[in-house]
């Protein structure tokens, strides 16, 4: 499968590094151009272009940007594509977002508010990076990590749930996009190692946060 990345700081570089590894072609990118990517060719054994390239070379792309950078996606490359969306919210970085802060909508709603004909799923948003290259296991492993998804689109949540598997991960499915608050920032199952019983019980126990 080809994924292309939109974003090439710790989250698309580690999915990238786990992509390749299980034997997908990847294309890496970023706001500021190919040519500040240059050693990550030879590095991970990807290719590199612009964020249109990246959104046009694949099957699946992989949102690891900024929230303040979601605005500046390809929209009309993405149109149509089944997409990650690995993007967290931190007010301190992305400044304060009235639709968030008033628990109105989540992240990844609000990306889709950006991208209205993408195909959508929220996964790799609840894990630190350094946990995801090192915490992987095979199939069936008693203390198999699980990680979340949500999502409207059965076909995008496959292929996520399937890169979830590749990586040694188990995928939990946790319903709907709307649904995707439950393992957002802040919330009990956000980047804690869980099995996939834990991990259930966790998502379905959720409380919402208070409007800020």
């Amino acid at each position: 499968m080809k994924i292309g990345i939109i974003g090439a700081g710790f989250v698309g570089r580690a999915v990238a590094k786990l992509a390749i590894k299980a034997g997908h072609q990847v294309m890496l990118s970023n706001s500021r151009g190919p040519q500040t990517l240059f050693s990550l060719r030879p590095m991970l054994g990807c290719e590199i272009g612009t964020t249109t390239q990246a959104a046009l070379f694949g099957d699946i792309v992989v949102i690891a940007v900024p929230l303040t950078a979601i605005g500046q996606l390809p929209a009309e490359e993405l149109a149509g594509k089944s997409l990650i969306d690995a993007v967290n919210y931190y007010p301190e970085r992305d400044g304060q977002v009235p639709e968030l802060d008033s628990q109105s909508t989540t992240t990844s709603e609000y990306l889709h508010s950006f991208l209205p004909l993408s195909h959508i799923t929220k996964a790799f948003n609840a894990i630190q990076m350094t946990d995801l290259e090192s915490d992987g296991l095979p199939a069936g492993a008693p203390a198999r990590r699980a990680l979340p998804l949500a999502g409207d689109d059965e076909a995008t949540k496959r292929l996520v749930a399937g890169l979830y598997d590749e990586f040694g991960f188990d995928a939990f499915d946790a319903g709907a996009l709307s649904e995707g608050w439950r393992f957002q920032r802040g919330m009990p199952c956000y980047c804690v190692r869980m099995t996939t019983t834990e991990l259930k019980k966790a998502i379905e126990n959720a409380q919402r946060p208070e409007p800020v």
